[in-house]
């Protein structure tokens, strides 16, 4: 249940295991995970807490340790804190009074080493640090120098002592005496015997450690000069850093111009950034890469050291450090830099400086009950909401901030292994959820004809659409492509029930995302979200469900599972775990992490069965994995969030007024916009108007669709054949004003009809048959960028 580890650098032994721990009188005993360490007990309730929570420690220096039976034992500190713990054995007991012993002779010297040394040393000087820290060192060689004189000298007399003893034994054992001293005699010397096995055996042991220390000596000197080389050689870059950052923050603010021998001729003519100075921000990254050479990165599996050097976390760290606080990012320039034609590269293009706040969310009561009493177990999307209930985005806006984090899909489409960025996509996948922790308010139900784009081409390198294809069920469909290697694409309806006490989401279909690079296609679904307290209490958010990520052109996949709340559960809330394996099956990293914090991974070396039995009786997988490295952290919240409907820096500028936009886009949704402005009366006169504007434009679609309908038709199967390697369609008769409902049959990719009852086509997008997944969905067939830079919008229907 529990096994000791290896001896850490540090005083004392580290134990760790199993045990039961006395509560209450009415939990009786739990099982918590111990761990001995530096003469402290500290325990967990499980073994994932100990990085964050501790439930307890206490101090062994001034304890008493005391046995009750074969397993139950008592650690007690004098009345303050008295643990009673239970074993699952004798021999487990026995192991931890052991270990617990020990710790507490160890911490107990220890202390007292340290009052006596206390009384006579004096604090170093502020100046006199690195010659104080070698001073230590050299005294602690010497002291363990001391050790082994001592630890010799034992070995001495032990060998001395011991001869004398088996030499007056043998002489006494030839003395003449009576048979039952004789025996008496002969048990001492069996004894003696065991004895002198026993010394034998404890000097073989110190000669072996003496060899050891010997041989191993040179070898930690080593060691440890060239730590302290490298630390100086640290400190040395630090410091020219800070030099050459100081000195290019003063020519800038300088407005310093260089010669044009130095200098860029395409950028001289926009202002004083010189093309020298670009170089030495490049070779202070090389610099700075070249001392941290053995720091490990977050994926150890490609071959190129150098690009996974400046790859990950510690590429926006640099950035940090030479102080680029302008909104670019290091895969901007990462990007720039291997593409020096780019007409970024060429010219600075000013960006547009986005809105940081929005008016603050007026105070309105409003009677839920009396709302929500008649609408159980009616589809959401059927619900006549007032806009007290919602926030001032639409659904589509919504949709547009799965792209918060985009960056984990600019480094995924900058990996060479498809395992490694399976780890980044799995990550954008979890972090799409980070937004909604406290975003209790509904988005506005985008209308039919609906649409929002999200152009950040020149911010972030990637541009997205929006549209509502269908009203009823409700579906949008998304499709974003960025100028660093990646398309995704989605096509998400919405079913959603109020069951009383709580609201249920359970978005359907599936998200697509494409590398061009190595054209990797990756699926995925989203899980359940669950909106609790709707009618007594505060509102909160929960995620649960599963995710399987899947890597159509490798086989790889991710398996990722989203724990639901629970009150009585020990693990962290809004917990999110996976595996990452390959088409065999074979895991190769472990995700875990918060939907709403962050996510870490870490590299299986060995996996096998044999852990904690599971829900269903069989064996849990034991992974052995490497430490654990951070993947994603989510942003945190602009200032004064909690009065802007928990809006993120991105969702502050969704809503914000774009010209050029299409007529159909959220930005000119009337209600939408007075609900921002806090004028809520007239956004529920507007939002009224414009829900019955669309039930009006509905049914005159379906009498236009109805007219269509010959009466022939209505009466008989009409089997519309083409071409063999063409779709072919069955058109079946409907009785009613119902239009005709149509089956697909054909290859991968063709499109499909439209079988909705008022036959409405979508602008943007197409309804095809997706080759990957076989599913019906809608595809952006292009022509809207276009129409923007024409200015054209022609095409578009008023629909506000």
């Amino acid at each position: 249940m529990s096994e000791p580890k290896a001896p850490t650098p540090a005083p004392g032994d580290t134990y760790k295991g199993w045990l039961f721990k006395w509560t209450n009188y009415i939990k009786g005993y739990q099982r918590r995970w111990f761990v001995l360490s530096n003469g402290l007990l500290s325990y967990y309730r499980t073994q994932a807490e100990m990085g964050h929570t501790c439930r307890g420690t206490i101090n062994l220096a001034t304890a008493n340790i005391a046995v009750e039976d074969s397993c139950n034992f008592v650690i007690s500190n004098g009345g303050t804190q008295t643990y009673h713990l239970k074993a699952s054995s004798e021999v487990e007991r026995q192991r931890w009074i052991t270990a617990l012993e020990l710790a507490k002779a160890k911490a107990f010297r220890m202390q007292a080493e340290s009052d006596d040394s206390g009384d006579d040393s004096t604090p170093p000087a502020a100046g006199q640090g690195a010659g104080s820290r070698n001073s230590e060192v050299q005294s602690t060689l010497r002291t363990l120098g001391s050790k082994v004189e001592d630890l010799s000298t034992c070995n001495d007399l032990i060998a001395k002592h011991g001869s004398a003893l088996q030499r007056s034994l043998s002489e006494l054992e030839g003395v003449r005496l009576g048979g039952e001293t004789s025996e008496k005699i002969r048990q001492v010397t069996e004894r003696a015997t065991l004895f002198r096995i026993t010394s034998n055996a404890m000097i073989n042991a110190c000669r072996d450690f003496l060899a050891l220390a010997q041989t191993h000596s040179k070898r930690w000197q080593k060691a440890l000069q060239a730590e302290r080389e490298q630390r100086v050689r640290l400190e040395e870059t630090l410091e020219q850093l800070a030099k050459q950052h100081n000195h290019l923050e003063r020519a800038f603010r300088g407005a310093t111009v260089l010669p044009a021998s130095q200098s860029n001729p395409a950028i001289d003519s926009k202002g004083p950034v010189s093309g020298k100075g670009d170089a030495s921000d490049e070779d202070e990254e090389n610099e700075f890469f070249d001392a941290c050479e053995d720091v490990q990165e977050f994926i150890t599996v490609p071959a190129d050291p150098k690009y996974h050097r400046r790859s990950g976390s510690n590429v926006s760290g640099i950035s940090s450090e030479l102080g680029m606080d302008d909104g670019t990012t290091s895969l901007d320039e990462q990007s720039l830099a291997s593409n020096p034609e780019s007409p970024q590269s060429q010219e600075l293009v000013p960006v547009r400086k986005r809105r940081t706040r929005i008016p603050d969310k007026p105070n309105y009561s409003l009677n839920l009950w009396s709302i929500m009493k008649n609408c159980i177990g009616k589809e959401l999307s059927k619900i006549p909401m007032p806009v007290n209930f919602n926030e001032p985005l639409s659904m589509l806006q919504r949709l547009s901030e799965d792209l918060e984090y985009y960056e984990l899909l600019d480094r995924a489409a900058k990996c060479q292994s498809s395992l490694e960025q399976m780890c980044y996509v799995a990550a954008f996948t979890v972090s799409s959820y980070s937004t909604t922790v406290h975003r209790t308010g509904k988005p506005f139900n985008p209308l039919l004809g609906e649409t929002f784009e999200l152009d950040r081409v020149q911010e972030s390198g990637y541009r997205s659409l929006c549209e509502q294809v269908s009203h009823h069920p409700p579906a949008a469909a998304h499709h974003a492509i960025s100028e660093r290697g990646w398309t995704l694409r989605q096509e998400i309806a919405l079913a959603s029930k109020f069951r009383g006490k709580y609201l249920s989401i359970m978005p359907l279909g599936s998200i697509h995302c494409i590398f061009e690079k190595s054209t990797n296609h990756y699926t995925w679904k989203k899980v359940t979200t669950t909106v609790h307290n709707i009618i007594v209490g505060k509102l909160w958010i929960d995620q649960s469900g599963e995710i399987d990520v899947v890597n159509h052109k490798t086989g790889d996949r991710c398996h990722l599972k989203f724990a639901p709340y629970s009150y009585f559960s020990r693990d962290v809330a809004r917990k999110v775990t996976g595996v990452v394996t390959d088409k065999d099956g074979k895991a190769h990293y472990v995700l875990s992490g918060t939907w709403d914090e962050k996510m870490e991974y870490s590299r299986v070396m060995q996996s096998s069965r044999g852990g904690e039995n599971g829900a269903d009786g069989r064996q849990k997988t034991v992974y052995q994995t490497l430490k654990a490295k951070e993947l994603w952290r989510k942003t945190p919240l602009p200032e004064g969030a909690e009065n802007m409907y928990y809006f993120s820096t991105l969702a502050l500028t969704l809503n914000e007024l774009e010209e050029g936009v299409a007529p159909t886009d959220s930005r000119r949704r009337p209600d939408q916009r007075l609900m921002e402005q806090g004028r809520w009366e007239e956004a529920n006169a507007e939002k009224q108007r414009l829900e019955e504007k669309q039930r009006t434009v509905r049914r005159e679609r379906e009498r236009e669709a109805n007219r269509a309908a010959s009466p022939s038709e209505e009466a008989e199967e009409v089997e519309i054949a083409s071409e063999p390697s063409e779709t072919t369609y069955k058109t079946e008769t409907l009785h009613g004003s119902h239009p005709p409902a149509y089956s697909m049959e054909g290859p991968y990719g063709a499109p499909v009809k439209s079988g909705h009852q008022d036959n409405y086509k979508s602008m943007w997008f197409e309804q095809l048959v997706d080759p990957v997944t076989g599913e019906p969905t809608h595809i952006y067939k292009g022509g809207y960028w276009e129409a923007k830079e024409q200015g054209n919008w022609d095409s578009c229907p008023d629909i506000f």
